[in-house]
């Protein structure tokens, strides 16, 4: 190998992509560290400063292997990535650190790539991360990491192909040298979120990518992604598969394909026009020893590239107008005034009560019933199937989605189904926590909060799915979000809004009000779309008094709590609620589009006397 390598070494890596032969990537650092005894929870990349010597090792075993590229100990030296282990501060440290281990491995007989993955969370339009902001902690890693001294740029196991752009827009701004970017991809080849990998091909060349590949995937899978790309586009190609499909041995998930199975899936990858070979997880050095044995000096075939393939993408498909999505999006097109009542969810499988319920109201001229999602400790009908039994009792349903516990890829197969149910309207929420004290924004348990949720459905309104694939005709939601005009962060609930709107929001629904002047001080601000006011008819004074804890960050007047007190002590509470509520409906109603009366433990009693009263003036 030590002629191997010396050959490869005459000139810069782009001088190397610019001939022929191919050249041979490391395997995966991680599988090797943790074999080595490193806890699987740790910082990886924090070894570059507490174990430099592990490190080090692992590149002297893949440069022995025969790797003539070294990727350094840096995929995760994100600023995000590291705050969670609270490194944050250490980025350029930890980069630099890399950079200077594989560079002493490498001993001037291999190039040393710096290695860059995603964020670990979600970039806009299905995250709460901006492009802006995620090209900027690229930015300061690609930085740290130029400056250190790389030959080229490895971007990998990325799945959301925007934030692969922007990594590879952000590594363009601070340096020239090669970047090669890969994507994940399933079964069939198409990225996580469905992108053809052809239009991935297309995409990240467009970006500024010298060379584009899949790595972190099934093998068969990477191979069929390789070959469409290999048709439209005449950049090399980089293929690093996994060691097969993760088994569950004894606990761990281990990696069992034989050396032999990669090569024999790189010699396919050869004859597809691939040249730059390795392996991601589960990949060892005994892996990468046989590609450079077994493979030597072959040189690929590069297929042409498919120019006519951009001329067959389907249009994109015109929306449905608002006005013909439902009959509550057309009320208000009008400019009509709108009321609701909010129904509690139903325990156990009959809806009955429901349907008995969205009768009388349909019956009371009631607009619409709101259908809130149950909490997650209850078996609960789920509200697409409760909005089918109020549609066949004669009234629409405005339908509660939570983004709590759902990934991205279920949800739009969740949203085209209520779309087949009948379901027009939306309510789009991020959700409560699954477990009491998790961080509001933890993962797994948030994948997608409502602004990305409102772009996904957005998409499906204009028939594309996450990936900007057509799913046919495009569906008809007609999109609420939910505001809270007294929250303690108006700036951020403000900023949110925004976000909401542009992304496609239609109408926003208000937390419970109870100070009319804060909702007319947060309407002062404007927001371009109408919005409906609920108001929570009080039962009790310690509802008055625990309201917060029970909702969130709700709060209730004083004198609003006293008056719930003095009628405990008089045993008038029921009666002092509705009073209450009777009089904020009043105040409110000039002020916006629609009230949405909440029925108390499903009192429908209650709320239509709140409306009977509006009625009344």
């Amino acid at each position: 190998m030590q002629a191997h390598h010396d050959r490869k070494q005459r000139g810069s890596f782009r001088d190397a992509l610019e001939g022929q032969g191919l050249i041979f990537l490391d395997g995966a650092m991680g599988t090797s560290l943790y074999e080595k005894g490193v806890f699987i929870h740790r910082a990886f990349e924090e070894l570059n400063l507490t174990q430099p010597a592990l490190v080090r090792e692992v590149h002297a075993e893949y440069l022995a292997a025969g790797a003539d590229v070294l990727e350094t100990n840096t995929f995760a030296a994100n600023r995000f990535r590291l705050s969670a282990h609270g490194l944050a501060d250490q980025v350029e440290e930890i980069n630099r650190a890399g950079v200077a281990l594989a560079r002493e491995a490498a001993e001037g007989r291999a190039w040393v790539g710096g290695a860059m993955g995603p964020l670990g969370a979600r970039i806009e339009p299905f995250g709460h991360i901006s492009r802006d902001e995620a090209r900027e902690v690229f930015r300061q890693q690609a930085q740290a990491l130029s400056d250190a001294g790389v030959d080229l740029f490895v971007l990998e196991t990325f799945a959301h192909l925007p934030e692969l752009e922007e990594a590879l827009r952000a590594v363009r701004e601070v340096s020239a040298l090669p970047i090669l970017a890969q994507v994940t991809v399933n079964v069939g080849g198409t990225t996580r979120e469905g992108v053809a990998a052809a239009e991935a091909a297309e995409r990240l060349v467009a970006a500024g990518a010298d060379v584009i590949g899949v790595n972190c995937s099934e093998a068969l899978a990477a191979l069929d992604a390789l070959s469409a790309m290999g048709r439209v586009v005449r950049v090399p190609l980089v293929g690093q598969p996994n060691a097969g499909q993760p088994r569950s041995v004894g606990g761990r998930n281990l990696y069992l394909a034989s050396p032999d199975y990669l090569l024999a899936w790189a010699r396919r990858a050869v004859r597809a026009g691939v040249r730059l070979l390795g392996g991601c997880c589960g990949t060892r050095p005994e892996h990468i020893r046989a590609l450079t044995q077994g493979l030597g000096e072959t040189t690929p075939e590069i297929a042409p590239a498919d120019v006519a393939r951009a001329q067959d993408r389907v249009p994109a498909a015109v929306p449905v107008l608002r006005s013909q999505k439902s009959i509550l999006a057309a009320a208000l097109e009008r400019g009509e005034r709108v009321l609701g009542v909010e129904l509690p969810p139903t325990r156990g499988w009959r809806g009955d009560d429901i349907a008995l319920a969205a009768r009388t109201l349909a019956l009371a001229g009631v607009h619409y019933v709101s259908l809130p999602e149950g909490p997650p400790d209850g078996a609960h009908l789920p509200p697409q199937t409760l909005a089918r039994m109020c549609r066949e009792a004669g009234i629409e349903a405005l339908v509660q989605y939570s983004c709590r516990g759902r990934r991205l890829a279920r949800m739009q197969s969740d949203l085209l189904g209520a779309c087949a149910m009948g379901v027009n309207n939306l309510l789009l929420v991020t959700g409560v926590p699954l477990n009491p004290g998790i961080a509001q924004d933890a993962w797994p348990d948030l994948e997608v909060d409502s602004i990305g949720a409102v772009n996904l459905v957005n998409r499906l309104n204009h028939g594309e799915d996450v990936g900007n694939n057509p799913v046919g005709a495009p569906t008809s939601f007609h999109v609420a979000i939910h505001v809270d005009p007294t929250a303690w962060d108006l700036e951020r609930e403000r900023s949110r809004l925004r976000w909401k709107v542009e992304a496609g929001a239609e109408l926003a629904i208000t937390a419970p009000i109870f100070d009319p002047e804060g909702l007319g001080r947060w309407l002062d601000g404007g927001h371009g779309i109408p919005t409906i006011a609920t108001i929570w008819p009080m039962s009790s004074a310690r509802e008055a008094e625990f309201f917060e804890r029970r909702l969130g960050s709700v709060p209730v007047p004083e004198p609003l709590i006293q008056r719930m007190r003095e009628a405990e002590d008089a045993g008038v509470e029921a009666e002092r609620g509705l009073d209450i509520a009777i009089e904020l409906a009043r105040a409110v109603r000039p002020m916006v589009q629609g009230v949405q009366i909440v029925a108390p433990e499903g009192r429908i009693d209650v709320a239509l006397a709140v409306i009977q009263a509006l009625r009344a003036g």
